[in-house]
C-alpha cells in the first residue's frame, strides 16, 4: 500500500464537506478556495477543484456569479445554495459520527 495514495484518497473524500463549509462562510473564487484548503493543510490541485465545483453546481448545491476583473477576464464566484446548506448539515453530522467512531478504533 502506498501511503501517499491512501492520504490522497482520504482528502478527496472530504473535499465536498470542506468546500461547502468554506462557501457557507462567504462566496469565493476557485483560487481562493484552493488557498484556504492549503492553509488548512488540505493540498488539492486545480484539476481536482474545477470538476468538483461543476458537479456541485449541477447538483444545485452551489451557484455562481460573474464579476469583472481589472487584471484579466471576468471571475466566477461560487456561493452555497439552500439545498447545499442542507447537504452540508447532513455531511457534517456524518463526518462527526465517523470521526468519533474512527477515534474509538485508532485510539492507541
Amino acid at each position: 500500500m502506498k501511503l501517499d495514495n491512501a492520504k490522497a484518497q482520504m482528502r478527496k473524500g472530504i473535499l465536498e464537506l470542506c468546500i461547502l463549509s468554506l462557501l457557507k462562510q462567504q462566496e469565493l473564487y476557485p483560487s481562493d478556495i484552493i488557498e484556504r484548503l492549503k492553509k488548512s493543510e488540505i493540498v488539492v490541485a486545480e484539476g481536482t477543484i474545477y470538476p468538483l465545483l461543476t458537479r456541485l453546481k449541477n447538483a444545485e448545491l452551489l451557484s455562481y456569479r460573474w464579476e469583472e476583473s481589472a487584471s484579466g477576464p471576468p471571475r466566477k464566484y461560487y456561493s452555497i445554495t439552500k439545498k447545499g446548506e442542507t447537504v452540508l448539515e447532513e455531511l457534517a453530522v456524518s463526518w462527526n459520527g465517523l470521526v468519533s467512531s474512527v477515534s474509538k478504533i485508532i485510539n492507541f
